[in-house]
């Protein structure tokens, strides 16, 4: 299993890790400090170390590796690394973003480019070595990606996750002959400590069942999909947010 965007303990992606080492997977993670340090919540000192804790505590075996994925070689070194220490990866969960604010008219080609690299272009080149690689039995394959739809003042990242719905979706098809699912996920807006008290408050408000979602919620459904009960749903984006209008 290869986790990507796993940087935080509070995050989504250390999250689903958590939730499939205890489910009984070995786990090959990425994170990128340099991101979370230029970000508003900073980057989370021994954060990995813990992580890795906790996973190997649930008896995984794991495979931390660090990867700017603005590199387009980083997808093929991430697959090298994970084969090495932990062989043939079967499942691919995407939960890496590049995500700053901005709007259709402050937005900078920098920036743009910037997310479509990581939120599209990596995402790509990850599923395409998840391909190429793939050695397992038929039907046991799996891609799950994260996505979004919020693109109001938030151009480049809900752009280019646009992108990514259908790259993924794709997959389903192109992949078919190797018996590889691939689905979407959108969560919704999960509470990981960048929300001010206002947004939190208003986002709960238009949530039916009176609160946010958490990482564990998503987990929840990623674990499903990686399942053998899973393998039945394929070329989806699946909302899984409580009823947030």
């Amino acid at each position: 299993m290869l986790v990507t965007g796993v940087g935080r303990t509070v995050g989504i992606g250390a999250g689903i890790a958590k939730r499939l080492a205890a489910d009984g997977w070995d786990i090959a993670l990425t994170y990128w400090t340099a991101y979370d340090e230029r970000m508003s919540w900073g980057a989370e000192g021994g954060a990995t170390d813990a992580i890795v804790a906790e996973l190997t505590g649930a008896g995984a075996k794991v495979a931390a590796i660090e990867a700017d994925l603005t590199d387009a070689g980083a997808p093929a070194a991430i697959y090298d690394e994970a084969e090495r220490q932990l062989g043939p990866v079967t499942a691919l969960v995407m939960c890496h973003a590049e995500s700053v604010d901005s709007g259709l008219l402050d937005t900078t080609v920098e920036s743009f480019d910037r997310h479509f690299a990581v939120n599209a272009r990596a995402s790509w080149l990850l599923i395409r070595e998840h391909g190429r690689r793939y050695r397992g039995p038929r039907g046991d394959g799996r891609i799950v990606a994260l996505t979004s739809d919020h693109t109001v003042g938030n151009l480049p990242y809900g752009a280019s996750k646009g992108a990514l719905d259908r790259i993924t979706i794709a997959a389903a098809h192109e992949l078919a002959h190797l018996g590889i699912t691939s689905n979407v996920i959108n969560p919704g807006p999960i509470d990981t400590g960048w929300m001010s008290d206002s947004l939190r408050a208003d986002l709960t408000r238009q949530t039916p069942l009176g609160r946010l979602g958490t990482p564990g919620d998503t987990a929840d459904l990623v674990q499903f999909l990686c399942s053998p009960q899973g393998k039945w749903i394929n070329g989806q984006l699946l909302h899984s947010n409580g009823g947030f209008a």
